[in-house]
């Protein structure tokens, strides 16, 4: 499962057990940080920790703060300050300068069963998050709006002028997908807002339960992804060869649209090794709104799939190649299975995140998406500013 979907279930977990908890949160980043605006962890009254906001630094004095949160029932934001020229920060992964506010609060039941109504339902939303505000302000930290395409789900913001505002970026952030840091002003109060969109889990579908899948399975499972397996073939197809994917099924494949959801939030690899098997999967991945689909070959092997399409009257259009990979994967001089499974694994992580998947050191751009801010002046009061300095890990 991906980190949202684990501390989802280790929050039912805590409550079922009668254990009270706290989430941090990642509002803000200014400047270099090893997580993004977003990053969560849940923190249980007996110490335990789901997720990270860090490469390790900040995750001590966040659950320290959590349990103090626990205790008084009052969220805070807490201001970690990375600028110091003397330390090198090690432990986030950085060093070079950033500042990150994190919200620390009580957990909220119904914020989170909406999140888990989008991952279930495979559908996307918005979460806007009230981090920071004048002392004036009728909205407190921590109040929020959620809403999907249907409509407002939640709503705790009690002035209506930012409550407007809010809603307005949401539906602008469901309609493109970014999860803009917007700060707001007017009649001389203001208030700072994280919108974060929610999108379903990425699913991967694994066509062909030969060998070489085995480590493709693997890698998408540890980046969270959901993965089928399917075959035509009972004794390759089964549970005690992919015991981490989440569904197998038995099937040629050439009827699959009838079974399985093909949205833009699912990809495929075609790794058959059977020919005729790949022809009859392709045109039903072809006419699906996929982003990605991979066909594992040869050149040679590949244009005449292509041939063979074309002369059954289905003629790619511009749209449909630039979704298909084929051959499949990054050039990493792989060799071996698992790093051919590195490859394909790398190489649909960099298509969704429309990177080319060339060297860091290479780019010019900063690494993470700049989030855009939104209307008003930048306001910076932090409840509590705590210089780091950590110790040199490798």
């Amino acid at each position: 499962m991906n980190e949202l979907q684990a501390i989802l279930e280790a929050f039912t977990e805590s409550q079922n057990n009668g254990k009270m908890a706290a989430l941090a949160t990642v509002v803000k980043v200014q400047g270099s940080a090893y997580r993004r605006p977003g990053a969560r962890m849940l923190i249980t009254e007996d110490g335990h920790k789901i997720g990270a906001i860090s490469g390790g630094c900040l995750e001590d004095d966040v659950c320290d703060i959590a349990q103090e949160v626990i205790a008084t029932g009052k969220p805070t934001v807490v201001t970690y300050d990375t600028t110091s020229d003397d330390d090198i920060f090690w432990g986030l992964g950085m060093g070079c300068n950033g500042i990150i506010q994190v919200l620390i609060e009580p957990i909220e039941s119904q914020f989170l069963t909406f999140i888990n109504n989008c991952l279930r339902q495979r559908s996307v939303g918005a979460i806007a998050t009230v981090f920071h505000t004048s002392d004036d302000i009728a909205t407190k930290i921590g109040s929020r709006i959620c809403g999907d395409r249907t409509g407002i789900v939640i709503n705790q913001i009690a002035d209506k002028f930012l409550e407007q505002r809010v809603i307005e970026d949401i539906q602008a952030a469901l309609e493109n997908e970014r999860s803009p840091m917007q700060s707001y002003e007017w009649d001389n109060q203001k208030a700072e807002v994280l919108i974060e969109v929610i999108k379903p889990p990425i699913s991967l579908l694994v066509f062909g339960a030969g060998d070489d899948a085995i480590p493709v399975v693997r890698l998408a499972k540890e980046l969270g992804w959901y993965v089928t397996v399917i075959d035509r073939r009972l004794a390759y197809a089964t549970s005690n060869r992919f015991p981490l994917a989440d569904a197998i099924v038995i099937s040629s494949g050439e009827n699959i649209g009838e079974y399985l959801t093909l949205d833009c939030y699912t990809v495929a690899v075609v790794m058959t090794h059977n020919y005729l098997c790949d022809r009859d999967i392709l045109p039903t991945l072809l006419s699906s709104p996929l982003p990605y689909i991979g066909i594992l070959g040869s050149r040679k092997r590949i244009e005449k799939l292509f041939h063979d399409l074309q002369q059954a009257n289905l003629v790619l259009n511009s749209e449909q190649l630039e979704r298909l990979y084929a051959p499949i994967g990054l050039d990493l001089g792989a060799e071996t299975p698992t790093e051919i499974a590195l490859a394909i694994i790398a190489e649909i992580k960099a298509v969704l995140a429309k990177r080319s998947g060339g060297c860091l050191r290479n780019r010019k751009a900063p690494i993470h998406d700049v989030r855009s801010n939104g209307s008003g002046k930048q306001y910076d009061r932090p409840n509590k500013i705590l210089p780091i300095s950590c110790p040199s890990k490798i």
